[in-house]
């Protein structure tokens, strides 16, 4: 185990006790902000990369209106869809009746637990498939709440028909939501959809929002964490009317950025790490400032640097930026064959078109003795549909951060920027170090390398893929399932721990007990139910892209 305590480190929220949350939030001012129209009665939806902490946020409104809820009367619902990838029954309108299953559940779980659910009550029998209250009081499952864990186990008997029928209609479930917020002095309950829906199910996000649309009411209000680029929301669905579309993106200029990085990590590091960020800040904050605003990344990152010597540092920056970052990138290509073109081209058009240009600038300017450096790239709107794709799918993983959209190029064209990832934008120089802190001076979003309608490579990726950018091809469930657990973003000790005893396939991690977990060395009963949670949610994310 590592000495520093990074093997502990808490990378998903979802491996977070509830409870926990504010002890680990570090907020800045744009995530208060956030949180803040979360609380409103205004719908959000909030886009955010991987691991930039959109279901921190959402967790922090819950545990702060739940606290305020005596005196506010808005209850927040927190409801992740992370198990949508699981789905796998013959009907049809699973999706839709699964959503609506474990809402409900979730929902009547959330005033039983405020103690105003005692007794049985048309509206509560809607929520609960007819389920009377003071049995499930006693800890028995809901009809509902078996309906929803039915569909969730459907990947294991894909044949098998699921009895949904005590699934309520939407206009059945709202008119219920009226009544309970009457009879119990709730004033609107404030739903917040984490893992909103499978990345690559266009049809799936699609239903998605017409349900996040037609549940608006005035004693309903919804807010969702989406991924930026793979977000499909349908023709019924309309941003500007239907919702608040929200960027989740920490600008790395910013004069708090620094700080906030270092006590995202200092609230999890224990003395051993604190002295050694103590002792080498510089060495950390290159690290912090290669993350792009990317907690995540920055706690995985800290972990592999050991004592934050500086060729560790550097080694790390090499290697996460050029191998690990990528590895994953080019894993969705394994799991989204349909997709494949699209996301081997923005790889390449990265590695070999935007990053060396980017570099030949930067080299420029500090040849010239100007103080003046970039990570920013400008994309007309009038790009090829294929080549906007591949871009935006490099927005999920982060290689690429969107800063805005309609700013002028040349010849007064329109097109949206976006921020190279730091640590991918230095990895190939010599000294990575020395180069993120002269970005740290002298970044300018003003100066960009522009990529035009007409470019050469977006010409060629429109040749290849044309406009048939909507695939869904999904590599079979099972043959996920099938694949070894070196493919889920555990660390080492996690892997060697699952190995140690036979949990060699995500199929096996995703089945096997707490009591498997204690076979391990060191995993006795507190720390099963932790590492059960951490390979479950990694499985569930690898699941769904």
């Amino acid at each position: 185990m590592a000495e520093n305590g990074t093997d502990d480190f808490i990378i998903r929220t979802e491996d977070l006790h509830p409870d926990s949350t504010l002890d680990i939030y570090v907020p800045n001012t744009r995530d208060e902000q956030l949180v803040l129209l979360l609380r409103n009665q205004t719908p959000v939806i909030i886009e955010g990369s991987r691991g930039t902490g959109k279901s921190m946020l959402l967790r922090v409104c819950e545990q702060r209106q739940l606290k305020d809820f005596a005196t506010d009367k808005v209850l927040p619902i927190y409801v992740s869809f992370n198990r949508s990838s699981l789905l796998k029954s013959p009907s049809e309108r699973q999706f839709l009746h699964w959503m609506l299953s474990r809402l409900a559940s979730t929902i009547f779980r959330a005033v039983q637990k405020q103690g105003l659910a005692a007794a049985t009550s048309r509206a509560l029998n809607v929520l609960t498939g007819g389920t009377d209250a003071t049995t499930a009081a006693l800890g028995g499952a809901t009809r509902l709440e078996q309906v929803a864990q039915a569909f969730e186990d459907s990947y294991q008997t894909p044949d098998v028909h699921v009895d949904d029928a005590a699934v309520p209609t939407i206009e059945k479930f709202r008119d219920a939501i009226e009544d309970i917020c009457d009879d119990y002095g709730i004033r609107r309950f404030n739903v917040l959809f984490d893992e909103a829906a499978h990345i690559f199910r266009p049809e799936q996000q699609r239903q998605f929002f017409t349900l996040f649309r037609d549940l608006r009411s005035s004693r309903m209000t919804c807010n969702a964490a989406v991924y930026p680029g793979v977000t499909s929301y349908g023709g019924v669905f309309e941003g500007t009317h239907d919702a608040r579309i929200e960027q989740l993106v920490r600008d790395v200029s910013e004069r708090d950025y620094a700080k906030q990085m270092r006590d995202i990590v200092l609230r999890q590091a224990n003395s051993t790490l604190q002295k050694d960020i103590a002792e080498r800040g510089e060495n950390f904050d290159a690290l912090a400032y290669a993350v792009s605003g990317n907690p995540r990344l920055l706690l995985k990152t800290v972990a592999l640097a050991g004592k934050l010597r500086v060729a560790d540092v550097q080694a790390v920056i090499k290697d996460f930026y050029r191998v690990q970052i990528w590895a994953e990138h080019s894993s969705l290509a394994e799991r989204y064959p349909g997709h494949k073109a699209l996301i081997d081209f923005g790889r390449e058009f990265m590695q070999e078109t935007v990053l060396p240009e980017a570099k030949k600038k930067n080299d420029r300017w500090r040849e010239n003795k100007r103080d003046v450096r970039s990570n920013v790239i400008w994309v007309s709107r009038d790009a090829p549909a294929a080549a906007k794709e591949a871009i935006r799918l490099l927005t999920y993983i982060g290689v690429l951060s969107r800063i805005d959209e309609g700013y002028k190029g040349t010849a007064s064209q329109i097109g949206a920027r976006y921020a190279i990832n730091v640590g991918c934008l230095v990895a190939d120089e010599v000294s990575p170090i020395p180069v993120i802190g002269e970005l740290r001076r002298h970044n300018t979003q003003k100066k960009f390398t522009e990529f035009g309608a007409s470019n050469s490579r977006f010409v060629e990726i429109e040749g290849i893929v044309g406009s048939a950018i909507e695939a869904d091809l999904a590599v079979n469930l099972s043959t996920l399932l099938a694949k070894p657990i070196a493919k889920l973003d555990l660390t080492d000790h996690q892997r060697r721990a699952l190995l140690s005893v036979g949990l060699s396939t995500i199929h096996k991690a995703l089945l096997a007990p707490e009591s498997k977990f204690q076979e391990a060395k060191y995993i006795g009963p507190v720390r099963s139910k932790r590492m059960k949670n951490v390979v479950t949610a990694a499985a569930l994310e690898y699941l769904s892209g």
